[in-house]
């Protein structure tokens, strides 16, 4: 189990018992020691190997390699979960300078003072301001009440849609998953034992908790830490700001792919018609149980409600994404107006994710810095030459997935990936961040293994669906993801003003 899903656990726990119980987990500590210790040993001698035993290849800088062994280093501790996410965050700049793949510590960290990090600290701090006031959980019961539902079909339309929400205020999927399997887990339990229910369940909580939570954070460009890496990239290299209202317009449609997942969901596990016993009498039961909401809980709504009113017009007003972050931070700490303490809110911010975001920002850079990022470009353009502008997708997209089987972290995976698929896109003829964006995005739904996502392992806690279970639905719905970027997504890009297959087409925004 990660340590990111870890430090998710250790702040939903009081609230959620079930996490809680899969965090003091004891069946298995000796595996998972011995796994996380040769992971560590393994990185160590990777490192070394690769700088001081590997000749250097034909076209390759001294700096390029030595970001290689880094590089190496990182995807084997993330593999492996040898160290703490915050702890390998805080040392790739470390590494980066005692190689010599950067000069200087300054330049080496450049990740920890990207903007893109102080959005996403921010996020977490009111996010963990929304959990003590209880927010998050009122407002999805909220929903779930006005929506009447009957059906599986139309209670996993409603969960969508809460998840949407859920989207503004929490700001990672595996955040979302945790706030949501208390009340999937009180619906479920109204299910029996029979075949018939026990796949209602399964379809309940995959489509719920895994596939609703990553491809609703998929439009919002603080609700997915991937998006942020890849905002955050294409502003260091390219010198391209997409603003929060940018992005929106140009991930909004895959919100339709949910449609096709559901389908799908359905049909596998023949969920269409089944109804839902006591499932309204158990929303409403929890809404009650919840206190009066306060002036406390009015004023965080306010202070929120402003700054996604900032976010969503900063084409006029010019304030950057970042900054509008800020200043709310600094309007909800105004005297008297929270009554919680400083300490409760870091203990639930997720400080461990943030360490990774910026140490993989910062060898995100030196990836693309050193020429590490060309050179392997190169090395995936003689695959992938030669072909049509989909069939390039289709390649890359497949060859990702086979690659994802082996890592749980989004933000790991989108880390080593996006600045290949930057420097890779114009020795293909394809526009950078139409094609980065597109492959980088089928990253997110990788769905074959519950150890791929940190909100599969969660939802895997709730003990409705086996691995065999989720394998089998998982596969088609990858290739539905994959054959969404290249017929849908693709199109849309064009239709934005970066078509996939015009490299030199201007920035639209």
């Amino acid at each position: 189990m990660s340590n990111e899903l870890a430090q998710t656990q250790t702040a939903f726990a009081p609230q959620f018992p079930r996490l809680g119980a899969l965090s003091t987990d004891t069946a298995k500590p000796r595996r998972t020691s011995v796994k996380a210790f040769a992971g560590f040993v393994l990185a160590w001698a990777v490192l070394f190997l690769i700088l001081k035993g590997m000749p250097l290849p034909a076209g390759m800088s001294a700096t390029a390699k030595a970001t290689l062994a880094v590089m190496a280093w990182a995807a084997i501790i993330w593999i492996f979960e040898a160290v703490p996410v915050a702890v390998s965050g805080l040392l790739i700049p470390m590494l980066l300078v005692l190689t010599n793949a950067v000069p200087g510590l300054g330049k080496a960290a450049g990740g920890f003072t990207n903007p893109v990090v102080f959005l996403c600290l921010v996020a977490f701090i009111f996010s963990a301001i929304m959990q003590i006031a209880g927010l998050d959980r009122r407002i999805a019961l909220g929903i779930l009440n006005k929506v009447r539902v009957r059906t599986v079909n139309g209670l996993i339309w409603t969960m969508f849609g809460v998840n949407l929400v859920l989207c503004f205020i929490v700001p990672a999927a595996n955040a979302r998953a945790a706030t949501l399997l208390p009340v999937v887990n009180g619906l479920t339990g109204f299910f029996g034992d029979s075949e018939q229910e026990r796949n209602a369940k399964k379809a309940i909580v995959i489509q719920t908790l895994v596939y609703g939570s990553m491809i609703s954070g998929m439009c919002i460009l603080t609700a997915h830490l991937p998006n942020l890496v890849l905002s955050g990239l294409f502003s260091s290299e390219l010198k391209l700001n997409i603003s929060y209202l940018n992005w929106l317009k140009l991930q909004w449609p895959y919100l339709g792919m949910f449609l096709l997942t559901q389908w799908w969901v359905q049909y596998y596990f023949r969920t269409r018609r089944v109804s839902i016993p006591g499932g309204q009498e158990t929303i409403q039961a929890e809404q009650r149980a919840l206190p009066k909401a306060g002036k406390q809980d009015k004023s965080i709504l306010v202070v929120f409600g402003l700054v996604a009113v900032f976010w969503a017009t900063e084409q006029w007003h010019k304030l950057p994404t970042d900054v509008t972050a800020l200043l709310g931070l600094a309007a909800i700490f105004t005297p008297g107006l929270l009554q919680m303490k400083w300490k409760d809110i870091q203990d639930r911010t997720m400080w461990g994710t943030v360490f990774l975001l910026a140490g993989a920002l910062s060898i995100s850079s030196a990836i693309s810095s050193t020429g590490l990022a060309q050179w392997l470009a190169s090395q995936i353009q003689s695959v992938a030459q030669g072909h049509p502008w989909w069939g390039i997708l289709l390649i890359v997209m497949l060859g990702t997935h086979v690659i994802r089987l082996g890592m749980l972290s989004n933000v790991a995976a989108v880390t080593m990936l996006a600045p290949v698929l930057l420097a890779l896109a114009p020795k293909l003829g394809l526009h950078p961040v139409a094609f980065t964006m597109l492959v980088a995005d089928t990253d997110s739904f990788a769905y074959i293994l519950p150890t791929q996502i940190t909100a599969a392992v969660i939802a895997y806690g709730s003990g409705a669906f086996t691995t065999e279970d989720y394998a089998k639905v998982g596969v088609v719905s990858v290739l539905i993801a994959v054959a969404y970027g290249i017929v849908v997504m693709a199109p849309w890009y064009a239709l934005q003003g970066i078509p996939l297959w015009n490299p030199a087409a201007p920035w639209p925004f």
